[in-house]
């Protein structure tokens, strides 16, 4: 950052110390994605359009992330209202509830228009809103991607076979148990710190985002195999957490404008990443050896996951309810989704069994 930037986040964040979130017509936003990263251009594209239509009832000056706090803090900043809003990816916060993490993503299971159709009209908004307003924080989803890149190893892997014994960087609760159930280990870590881990031998395989994002965090260059499809996270969702006090000194107007920039954003979000993906996947076919796993491994990785996610929701009650509603969404759209195929949109997955999800939830 330069002198001026850093002057800058330190008079927002003074100010942001020295007095609650109240009624007022300037917000402080910021991030849990560097300027580095490519998921930062959701938020900024966000913030512009959240700035165009608002016009002189509300400004939003955007941060990237660790220029105010560090990322991991960015949650407990909005909900003290240290700034009045921050974008994440709600997954980082499943420590606090495991319902943080089928709102961010689930394993070989929902798409990226399944995550939309599931938010706008089947209820899943509401998991949302649910969620974080047990932390005081409204939340807006704004940011779809589809499933992640998948592994980058410096070993071929195209069976599940292949996975035995392997130190793998993999974000998630499910995720990890599947792995673990597929003979590979977990590994915790920061996105930032992926690159050196790959380049140190710390871990023997990572992932990170999408083809987009995993190029520009540089795996490209210190792997040599790249293992398609991400089935870890078939999907992600990010968004902005925005402080309760904050948003109710908004007046109607305002708060309906934000909604449907948080929408549009949405929309734009997937298209942008998806012709990004494709021109990085070019790139990545030039430095890498791209392989796909079998589809018989996939189908095993589907019933796997299909376990684990009875079983995280069995475990938790919040988990359980929204799994819940994924899966009688899926059952309920597969109607006219199979019945129009193959010109719909994407598989209806062989998931978790609405009937088990049911007895978790009650328990």
């Amino acid at each position: 950052m330069t002198f001026h930037s850093k002057m800058l986040a330190a008079t927002a964040l003074s100010v942001a110390f020295g007095a609650p979130a109240m009624a007022q017509d300037s917000w402080t936003m910021t991030s849990t994605w560097p300027s580095s990263l490519e998921l930062i251009e959701f938020d900024r594209h966000f913030v512009d359009l959240a700035n165009q239509l608002t016009g002189d009832a509300l400004t939003i000056e955007f941060f990237e992330g660790g220029s105010l706090v560090p990322a991991g803090e960015v949650f407990g900043a909005v909900q003290s209202g240290t700034v009045q809003a921050g974008a994440d990816w709600p997954g980082y916060w499943a420590g606090r509830d495991a319902a943080f993490t089928p709102l961010a993503t689930t394993p070989a299971l929902f798409n990226a228009v399944d995550y939309v159709n599931w938010i706008q009209q089947w209820g899943g908004r509401d998991f949302y809103d649910q969620t974080y307003g047990e932390y005081g924080m409204v939340y807006l989803p704004y940011g779809i991607t589809n499933n992640e890149s998948g592994f980058h190893t410096n070993k071929s892997m195209t069976t599940l076979e292949d996975l035995e014994g392997m130190r793998l960087r993999v974000s998630g609760n499910e995720q990890g148990r599947i792995l673990e159930r597929l003979g590979g280990s977990q590994v915790s870590m920061a996105g930032g710190e992926v690159y050196q881990a790959l380049e140190r031998g710390v871990i023997d395989g990572g992932e990170f985002s999408t083809p987009n994002v995993d190029w520009s965090a540089g795996f490209q260059q210190v792997t040599s195999h790249w293992s398609t499809p991400g089935w870890h996270q078939s999907a992600s969702v990010f968004g902005v957490m925005i402080n309760q006090s904050a948003w109710d000194a908004l007046d109607e107007d305002t708060q309906e404008k934000l909604r449907i920039a948080a929408d549009a954003t949405m929309l734009w979000s997937l298209a942008f990443t998806e012709k990004r993906a494709t021109e990085a996947y070019e790139k990545w076919d030039e430095e890498v050896t791209v392989e796909r796993y079998t589809d018989e491994a996939l189908d095993q990785v589907q019933q796997i996951a299909n376990e684990v996610i009875v079983e995280v929701s069995c475990e938790s009650p919040s988990a359980g309810a929204v799994y819940l509603s994924m899966a009688q969404y899926l059952e309920n759209y597969a109607q006219w989704r199979d019945a129009s195929a193959p010109y719909n949109l994407g598989r209806t997955p062989n998931g978790p069994s609405v009937d088990e999800l049911q007895a978790c939830v009650d328990g």
